[in-house]
């Protein structure tokens, strides 16, 4: 069963959750923002551990912490990771107060039908058994909508309610994220077959269970509010999906009770160049800026 303390932070307290979890082929473009280039590590293991480094100078920076920072999600090698001499949802929950969650999927498979499905997972289990042992609170796992296909939306939403039933049954939290691509040509008619398709899962959820939706910030403001106000649904964040931070959070400021899961907006600004001083301010910035746009939100706005 979902820790009672961690589902109380996730689903009331204001704050926003930074997605920590860039895996496999987003590392090296993840590094190269940074400022690390492909040419300062030579081989897998040692550009997770850049990616690493960086993440736990995320982590352990002063502004990275509960008060406005409800949650991270990390990738399996942040999760076995450590931070300060303690282990990564250690050190997260205990000592910043950030409830930790992990990503479980194993990417993307190709686009088919106008939707980019997650690839088998056979290892799941295992994972799951794994994260529990190291008191992760959820999970997260996502696949891409590119065009507004009916068929291709619901099996998306299929596949995701799907595998969230076996998650749910090792009391962890599930975050769904069928992403609509920004650039998609259709973004707000597949808007309107995921929403549709959403609802129509959640009343076949069991009503014990809770969960947490990942969604492409809409076209339309509070266009999600069905499922925002949804008694089985935790939370419903926000992915930046590619927007710049101040696009992102200028579009979420007009969607109210939807707040950030923020990756590349989140890290934007920060450089593995930078002294402490510089990194911690700049990272301090940006989780003010996406704190205020998760929190306090405008009457209207065009998105």
């Amino acid at each position: 069963m979902a820790n009672a303390e961690m589902m109380k932070q996730i689903a009331e307290k204001n704050g926003f959750i930074a997605a920590l979890d860039q895996s496999g082929g987003s590392t090296p473009g993840a590094l190269r923002l940074y400022g690390v280039a492909d040419s300062a590590y030579s081989g897998e293991a040692e550009m997770f551990a850049a990616m690493h480094a960086m993440r736990v100078r995320i982590m352990t920076a002063p502004a990275f912490a509960g008060a406005k920072v409800l949650a991270a999600i990390l990738f399996e090698r942040t999760m076995d990771g450590e931070a300060e001499g303690q282990a990564v949802p250690t050190f997260l929950w205990k000592t910043r107060g950030v409830v930790p969650f992990l990503k479980v999927d194993k990417g993307l498979e190709e686009a088919r039908d106008g939707v980019r499905m997650m690839k088998p997972m056979p290892g799941l289990p295992a994972l799951l058994d794994r994260a529990v042992a190291r008191a992760i609170f959820g999970t997260k796992m996502r696949s891409v909508i590119d065009l507004a296909s009916p068929s291709g939306v619901a099996a998306i939403v299929a596949q995701q309610f799907d595998v969230a039933l076996d998650i749910a049954a090792r009391g962890l939290v599930p975050i769904i994220e069928p992403e609509i691509s920004i650039k998609s040509p259709e973004k707000a008619r597949a808007e309107a077959l995921l929403r549709d398709a959403i609802l129509a899962r959640l009343e076949a959820w069991p009503s014990t269970v809770r969960v947490m939706l990942k969604l492409t910030i809409p076209d339309a403001p509070d266009f999600y509010a069905p499922l925002i106000a949804h008694a089985k649904v935790a939370r419903v964040v926000a992915l930046s999906g590619g927007y710049t931070r101040a696009d992102a959070c200028r579009r979420l400021a007009a969607n109210h009770g939807m707040i950030a899961s923020f990756s590349r907006a989140l890290v934007e600004s920060l450089r593995e160049s930078m002294s402490d001083r510089e990194f911690d301010a700049a990272l301090a910035k940006a989780i003010d800026e996406i704190f205020q746009a998760s929190t306090v939100k405008v009457a209207s706005a065009a998105a």
